[in-house]
């Protein structure tokens, strides 16, 4: 750590069995080996010990802890059909039943049947018969329904099988199983996390081919439309998830002092049912796409091709993947935290987690039902969204918006809270603040759900409501600018230790200022009307969810890199990533605000020569951001495989999960730690040195009287 506060004592630590220091800043241990404890580990903890073979009687006893808990009879070896079950296998049933459900649909389907626009719909129930089939096959060849069926079965889970289902000893092959390990799951979320992302950067790439050629078409209407709205919800979910999943996961428990999630086999789940919502959305380029935008408006999206269900289906999936995850984030940051880790002394990431979850788990629904309605006006030929049949667009928009704007601080509030938490660590002071970060947290929850109106201005509902929202709208540019000046206060005067997730801070903070003045115009009614649908929004929130949240979640894993592989990354090359990408940024979205500024309109194919050049340095600046992107990606790759390997604390950092081994052992603490003091207070003496200290100096005072 160089020359930085080398005196520094861990605050948060877990202290050996017996501990002779007097400090109160030194965290003393708990066994807490009881029953609760017990049935934790039994129901998906990892890492324990057990008496007698894989096959029990009803008498057969393990020990969890040191302590004895009686086991029910083992049927079969430990783990059961999940033995059997992995990512190929899921694969296999779900492509096969996608197939067979979707061919019974064609066949059941009488011929010539139409809808109300006169398209067939044997594609339509055919389609939406096949994305069922997958979702449902996909979840069976993983194991998803293992844990039900054995309930109903009256076969409750071992010791053993818990052990299993956790992963103990199964080397890589947990990374392609339903593993409960809570690491194993922030690991495969990290994974599915970045293809999502570069799934959706390609799609990038091609729409930015299509702007950068003029007066001349790379791709049809009906295709490029497609790529537009596919590639608007790909980055959505992707960024949602980039901190939530991997971070969220792997570190959250550690942070709390925690053996693992609140929900284990729940937490499996979410993960899984992302990678059914992911290739649901993936299928539906294949059968016409989204050609209506990420926000395919009702009742203009009735109208579009059977793509629009995979859409549909991807969305409501996510959603209770969103909604799973979220609901064990809160249970687990709640009720598991560790003896004396109060909300004062709970680290600043725990509060933007637990904020994000509480926001995704009331707004996502209403993303949920505005699709299943739509879906239902389609299939079913209800009539929720079609005015003719007495339904109403305004119900679809109201429902799509009261997610569409909280889902911008569920992706803003993790990246601002890693922010935050790295920057005690390599500015070796405490937080600016940290009462002030907590308020900015809580003001942007409260206010996130009053907002959604302002996307609404120019469509002619509710006028009058306008200005309200309007209000709210800046208000809630207040507690946001909280966290800002949190992180300015803290750089103020730090002696920082530049790395390369410092790097990282410096470009969110950054990108973060001049998307969040840029949302202030667009949140005035009149300056909306002349803004509205142009290139300067897209700007605008590109620099708030890709520049803020992208950026920020690179810092986040540059900086748990370390703990989650066990290597170091190479900051070199990852640094030449970052910068790369920023530059690129910076070009992009800087030459689309002159363009929004021109008046060129967002999702159009052709424009006037007008803008030429805005648009041939925005493709130029994306491609850089690609290549910028594809090297820090390269730089995690080659590190995961052929890194050096990290000690369990390099950074040096005082919150628990640096107190962890490195790799993590399965059970995170064998001993679970004892929190006796705030993890931020870098630079603050020791009571027991600064108690020496003063006895030290008043000895002096008195030598010296002595002496006088």
């Amino acid at each position: 750590m160089g020359a930085r506060d080398g005196r520094a004592k861990d605050l948060m630590t877990i202290a050996p069995p017996r501990t002779t220091r007097r400090s109160s800043t030194t965290s003393r241990t708990s066994s807490r080996t009881g029953s609760a404890d017990a049935a934790r580990a039994n129901r998906g903890g990892a890492g324990l010990k057990q008496d007698g073979g894989g096959r029990g009687g009803s008498g057969a006893v393990a020990r969890v802890f040191g302590n004895p808990v009686p086991q029910p009879p083992q049927h079969g070896k430990p783990g059961g059909l999940l033995r059997h079950l992995n990512l190929g296998t899921a694969l296999l049933l779900g492509s096969a039943m996608a197939l067979g459900f979707g061919y019974l649909a064609n066949r059941l389907t009488k011929s010539g049947a139409t809808d109300a626009t006169f398209a067939p719909l044997a594609p339509e129930y055919t389609y939406l018969a096949g994305l069922f089939g997958w979702a449902l096959g996909f979840s069976i060849g993983i194991g998803a329904f293992d844990a039900p069926v054995r309930w109903l079965l009256g076969r409750e889970l071992t010791h053993a099988d818990a052990e299993y289902l956790a992963g103990k000893n199964l080397g890589w092959q947990r990374y392609f199983k339903y593993t409960t390990d809570h690491k194993v799951v922030g690991i495969q979320y990290l994974v599915a996390a970045m293809v999502t992302l570069g799934f959706g950067g390609l799609l990038a790439m091609l729409i930015r081919t299509e702007l950068g050629v003029t007066w001349a078409e790379v791709f049809t209407p009906s295709i490029y439309n497609s790529i537009i709205g596919t590639h608007g919800i790909a980055m959505i979910i992707a960024m949602i998830v980039i901190v939530m999943g991997p971070v969220g996961n792997f570190i959250v428990p550690m942070m709390i002092g925690a053996r693992d999630m609140a929900f284990p086999r729940l937490n499996a789940l979410s993960l899984w049912l992302f990678v059914i919502a992911v290739v649901c959305l993936i299928s539906s380029l294949f059968v016409g796409g989204v050609q209506d935008g990420w926000s395919v408006y009702q009742p203009l999206a009735a109208q579009s091709p059977p793509g629009m269900l995979g859409y549909q289906m991807t969305i409501i999936i996510f959603a209770i993947s969103t909604g799973v995850a979220s609901v064990n984030l809160i249970v687990t940051i709640l009720l598991m935290r560790a003896k004396g880790m109060t909300w004062v002394r709970t680290p600043i990431f725990v509060y933007g987690v637990f904020g994000a979850a509480i926001m995704g788990l009331y707004a996502f629904p209403f993303y949920q039902y505005s699709q299943l309605l739509a879906m239902s006006d389609r299939i079913l030929d209800t009539s929720f969204f079609v005015p003719l049949q007495g339904g109403s667009v305004w119900l679809y928009e109201n429902l799509f918006w009261l997610l569409g704007h909280p889902e911008v601080y569920v992706i803003l509030l993790p990246s601002t809270a890693i922010m935050l938490e790295l920057m005690p660590v390599f500015y070796r002071k405490p937080l600016f603040s940290f009462n002030f970060a907590i308020a900015g947290i809580v003001g942007v929850v409260a206010l996130s759900g009053l907002v959604w109106a302002h996307h609404m201005y120019m469509t002619g509902w509710a006028p009058s409501a306008n200005y309200p929202f309007m209000l709210s709208t800046e208000l809630i540019s207040i507690p946001v600018g909280f966290l800002v000046l949190v992180a300015i206060g803290t750089m103020w005067r730090g002696t920082v230790w530049t790395r390369l997730p410092v790097m990282a801070i410096y470009a969110l903070v950054f990108n973060k200022i001049i998307g969040g003045i840029t949302g202030i115009y667009l949140s005035d009614v009149p300056v909306d009307q002349y803004m509205h649908g142009s290139m300067f929004v897209v700007a605008h929130f590109h620099y708030m969810l890709m520049g803020a949240g992208l950026f920020g979640a690179m810092g986040g894993i540059a900086y748990f890199f370390p703990k989650m592989t066990g290597r170091m990354l190479d900051e070199r090359a990852g640094s030449i990533g970052l910068w790369t990408a920023f530059a690129g940024f910076q070009l992009t979205f800087g030459s689309m605000f002159v363009a929004g500024l021109q008046g060129q309109p967002r999702r159009v194919l052709q424009f006037d020569d007008l803008f030429n050049i805005s648009n041939w340095l925005s493709t130029i600046g994306a491609f850089v951001i690609g290549l910028g992107m594809l090297i820090f990606m390269g730089a995690i790759i080659s590190s995961w495989i052929a890194g050096k390997k990290a000690p369990a604390n390099p950074w040096g950092s005082k919150s628990l999960e640096w107190q962890t081994p490195t790799p993590v052992p399965l059970e995170n603490f064998r001993v679970l730690p004892v929190v006796t003091s705030r993890p931020y207070d870098y630079g603050v003496p020791d009571p027991y040195d600064a108690e020496m200290i003063a006895n030290e100096k008043a000895r002096e005072k008195q030598a010296a009287k002595v002496a006088v």
